[in-house]
């Protein structure tokens, strides 16, 4: 069985041959390692051979590692669904949300970081269910530019909107890479459309479709089972 920092060491040169083979430059596309249900030395090992972004999905789990790892350099990346009520659990936890998809959550989110009276914004991403999975969360494509609107219309100075999110089809990479490429043609349309500074970030790929995703413009490539292998 490989190790964590094998693992990583090749998944970093299939990501930057994939970017390069795209045309796109390596640096362009963040690795986030997702750590959920993973144990705190799995992650001490990421974090040891280099690894700097780690994804969580759950709140209960995320606390059990989060906190023992404030001394290092990590950033942590909230991936899965977000109640509001949990919202103000997220400041000095996450500096990134990747899954808002209601203005009720986004205000909870403001208000959250504007009581924590933490100096950097939090970034967030809107999740978008490109493919209409009615098991995934998520916003319908049509709804995305009006929830934007509806976003610029709030006062919520404490969130830093920075792009879009979604899930592949499981099993079927014709509409995975199609629903990629939807999400990066809207992600293009909203940055003509709205005055949002660094509207830029297209999270989308994992294990089992993160070529495509890179090939489709991903900037975010969200990994579990490639770096920590599969769960037990």
């Amino acid at each position: 069985m490989k190790s964590i920092h094998a693992n990583l060491a090749e998944l970093r040169l299939q990501i930057r041959d994939i970017a390069v083979r795209a045309g796109r430059a390596p640096e362009d596309i963040r690795l986030v390692a997702v750590s959920k249900t993973r144990t705190l030395e799995e992650v001490e090992q990421a974090i040891a051979a280099g690894q700097r972004d780690f994804g969580e999905n759950t709140m209960q789990d995320a606390l059990t590692k989060i906190p023992a790892l404030h001394a290092t350099d990590a950033v942590w990346h909230f991936i899965g669904h977000l109640q509001s009520k949990k919202a103000k659990q997220i400041p000095g936890h996450f500096g990134w949300v990747h899954s808002v998809d209601s203005v009720k959550l986004a205000q909870k989110l403001s208000a959250a970081m504007s009581d924590s009276s933490l100096p950097q914004p939090l970034n967030c991403l809107i999740q978008v269910n490109v493919s209409k999975d009615p098991s995934k969360s998520g916003l319908d494509t049509e709804k995305v530019a009006p929830f934007i609107d509806q976003l610029l219309e709030q006062d919520l100075p404490c969130l830093n909107w920075r792009g879009l999110m979604t899930i592949g089809v499981q099993g079927d990479e014709t509409r995975t890479r199609v629903a990629f490429a939807v999400l990066r043609g809207m992600l293009e349309r909203c940055q003509q459309t709205f005055s949002l500074t660094h509207f830029d970030q297209l999270s989308m790929g994992m294990s089992n479709d993160y070529p495509i995703a890179i090939e489709e413009g991903s900037t975010i490539v969200r990994i579990g089972t490639a770096i920590f292998g599969e769960r037990a």
